[in-house]
């Protein structure tokens, strides 16, 4: 199975379809009128759909195994097409397309089973997704790209040049991934001067998104919340708390992070931890998800 330990967990909802066809309206009527030997075709056969969606992992190897918190199963006459429509939630690290598409099929071939003594011409056609989310794609596409942002690497030994930076460089990737092109890399020293200097220059640019890694530990040289958190306009704690609170979930140390997070103007600023495997994983925690903020500072309707 694929690595799912970076992913966040969400409402992830997924609606699949299937149907049977039947060769004659003999066969519908006696669906409808509970005429069919082998039992009620629909409460069977929606019995055995919940079965199906549950017992997934079991029967297809990648898939991983999860909490079902909710399936639903309706169906539709159509002429001699029965559609079934089959909708699976959760609240998890990854999306229940196939459980909703394995769950339909089943109910399918439950109903040609059941009626396959009454009709011997059944068809089961068009078993697909009609829809799904709540997964990190779902919110690629809901923010500008066009977004001026600037890493800073706050390191005494990175800015002397006797150590290599690879925490701003993660950051920086992760950032390109996303589809962001106006990215300023810079390195400075733990020093307040430095870290109010490049703020001020930042604001200048028109920069609208600043992340600074390294300065939020516990050394006495780690001063960069102490420094960012006065010129702050509003502080938002929820980005620094689910910044930790997802950190805490993968390493025992992650509570000792002191990041901090708010807006300067209409800059949003962020402080991320210094560490290679800090920064990466509060970048997995945010991003893209706290781009949202740029419409609520625009004044735009929350989505």
């Amino acid at each position: 199975m694929i690595d799912i330990t970076h992913k966040i967990t969400t409402l992830r909802i997924a609606t699949a379809q299937a149907i049977v066809k039947v060769s004659k309206m003999d066969t519908i009527t006696a669906i409808e009128n509970g005429a069919v030997p082998k039992g009620n075709v629909f409460a069977m056969s929606k019995a055995a759909g919940l079965l199906g969606v549950k017992k997934t992992p079991e029967l297809l190897p990648d898939c991983h195994p999860m909490p079902i918190e909710s399936t639903s199963i309706n169906y539709e006459i159509k002429g001699l097409e029965i559609f079934i429509k089959v909708e699976v939630k959760t609240i998890y690290k990854t999306g229940v397309e196939v459980e909703a598409m394995h769950g339909a099929s089943v109910v399918a071939l439950n109903m040609y089973d059941m009626l396959k003594p009454i009709d011997k011409g059944i068809e089961i056609n068009n078993i697909k997704l009609l829809s799904k989310k709540g997964g990190k794609s779902d919110y690629n596409d809901k923010f500008t790209k066009n977004i001026m942002t600037g890493v800073v690497v706050c390191s005494d030994t990175v800015s002397k040049g006797l150590k290599d930076d690879k925490a701003g460089k993660v950051i920086h990737e992760q950032l390109i991934n996303l589809g962001l092109s106006k990215i300023d890399y810079s390195v400075i020293a733990d020093e307040p001067k430095e870290i109010e200097n490049i703020i001020q220059i930042s604001k200048e640019k028109g920069t609208q998104l600043l992340i600074f890694t390294g300065g939020t530990g516990l050394s006495v040289r780690d001063v960069t919340p102490e420094t960012i958190k006065p010129l702050l306009d509003r502080e938002i704690p929820g980005i620094a708390e689910y910044i930790r609170n997802y950190g805490q979930q993968r390493m025992p140390y992650a509570f000792l992070s002191r990041s901090i997070a708010g807006t300067i103007g209409g800059m949003l600023v962020i402080t991320l931890p210094g560490s290679t495997g800090g920064a990466k994983e509060s970048m997995d925690a945010l991003f893209p998800y706290v781009m949202h903020a740029f419409k609520v500072l625009r004044g735009e309707r929350h989505d």
